[in-house]
């Protein structure tokens, strides 16, 4: 099917979820731009791929049927609008939408660039693309010895599957618990046990200071107390950052993301942004579901003319850790933090494995975090997000806690 949109030809900048949902939306009408040499993946599954349980093949996206260029974008020209490639090939465009996405952060820790090197050096890897992923794969083996830096949801999902793969793996995190963005201290504290029962050895408060190089590849991993790690391979997995240089050398507005209005327009009006890389009311989010339903809102608004304001997500994280005793399922949203003066409902079964907790502030949920059997995931989720006055008998809320409100 051809389409057209109300704003001529589209180009789309970035592979990821975000711009190829879009380009697949927009059909011929738009043209798609990646450096990746691989067909467009969900990133979200790179860890399944790396624990062995799913070929790089499954976790493709849903081909867009329209020009795919395989090659790097370099320099918007505004005045022209055109996309400068890297392969000498000039793109013209009438809408521009930037999907560039994130790049991990790198910590600065002493030893691991050699002056003026640009390259991490041998045995240490990041873990954000296709090519960190498959290039893990290759090196892991059984007996590895791997240290992860950090203990956020990359962190924990790498140490996981790298622990499946039977390396002897360490996991260090600077803050005190595993995933305190997503976890209170009850569910993160469950994550650590799951993981101390693949044989992942978990350190928290414990900051990483430096590695050591032999013979071109790290082989020490120092920590700040004193104590070093012996080790074969080493996962960075210290965060993302938005990838902005691309709107920042075109002179559109960027803060921490690319600033962008409730129409996901940046500070030039044929310039849309969406996905990890924008910044919408002040807020990157970083995680698939708000790059899908932004990709959503810009395609509507591009085919049909109708405004389509994105509001904004509410975000959920789900997250499975296989284990041949059985799997922990996790789920968190909103603050599970209780601040003074919330109230905190908490049911929990030792003999079950499972643990609930909802956050109720005023007449509002605000948050929760559940831990094994997930059925009631799908009701708290759909109430959390209507963001409705709670009865004042707290009846509902209850139930809600105690049976399953569906998927």
């Amino acid at each position: 099917m051809t389409y057209s949109t109300d704003t001529g030809r589209v180009v789309v900048i970035g592979t990821g979820l975000a711009g190829t949902r879009l380009a697949r939306r927009l059909g011929s009408a738009a043209v798609l731009i990646g450096e990746e040499a691989h067909a467009p993946y969900n990133r979200v599954l790179l860890a399944e791929v790396l624990a062995g349980s799913y070929g790089a093949d499954v976790i493709a996206l849903p081909r867009h049927t329209g020009t795919h260029l395989r090659t790097r974008a370099v320099r918007i020209d505004r005045a022209e609008r055109v996309v400068r490639c890297e392969d000498g090939s000039d793109v013209p465009y009438d809408t521009l939408a930037l999907a560039t996405g994130s790049n991990p952060v790198l910590p600065p820790l002493r030893g691991l660039f050699a002056p003026g090197a640009a390259e991490l050096p041998g045995g240490v890897h990041a873990f954000r693309t296709m090519d960190d992923c498959l290039a893990l794969s290759r090196a892991v083996a059984p007996g590895v010895r791997a240290v992860v830096v950090g203990g956020g949801l990359l962190g924990v999902s790498a140490a996981r599957a790298l622990a499946l793969r039977g390396a002897q793996v360490v996991l260090t995190q600077q803050s005190e618990r595993l995933m305190e963005r997503q976890l209170d201290p009850r569910s993160s504290h469950l994550v650590h046990e799951h993981l101390t029962a693949l044989g992942v050895e978990v350190h928290t408060q414990c900051r990483v200071r430096g590695v050591g190089v032999a013979d071109g590849a790290v082989r020490r991993v120092e920590l700040a107390d004193g104590y070093v790690l012996g080790t074969d391979l080493t996962v960075l997995a210290c965060g993302v950052r938005p990838r902005t240089g691309l709107a920042a050398a075109a002179g559109l507005d960027v803060r921490e993301g690319i600033v962008v209005d409730d129409e996901l327009r940046t500070s030039d009006p044929r310039v849309r942004a969406i996905g990890d890389c924008a910044q919408h009311a002040g807020r990157v989010y970083g995680l698939a579901t708000p790059a899908v339903e932004q990709a959503d809102a810009l395609a509507e608004n591009l085919l049909s003319g109708r405004r389509r304001p994105y509001a904004g997500t509410r975000t959920l994280t789900r997250l499975t850790l296989p284990h041949e005793a059985g799997p922990l399922d996790l789920a968190a949203f909103g603050e599970p933090e209780a601040l003074p003066g919330d109230d905190v409902v908490q049911l929990a079964d030792a003999t079950r494995g499972t643990y609930r907790k909802v956050v109720v502030r005023g007449d509002r949920l605000v948050g929760g975090v559940l831990v094994g059997e997930l059925g009631t995931v799908g009701a708290l989720a759909r109430a959390w997000e209507a963001d409705d006055p709670l009865p004042d008998d707290g009846a509902p809320l209850l139930h809600l806690l105690t049976h399953d409100g569906g998927l």
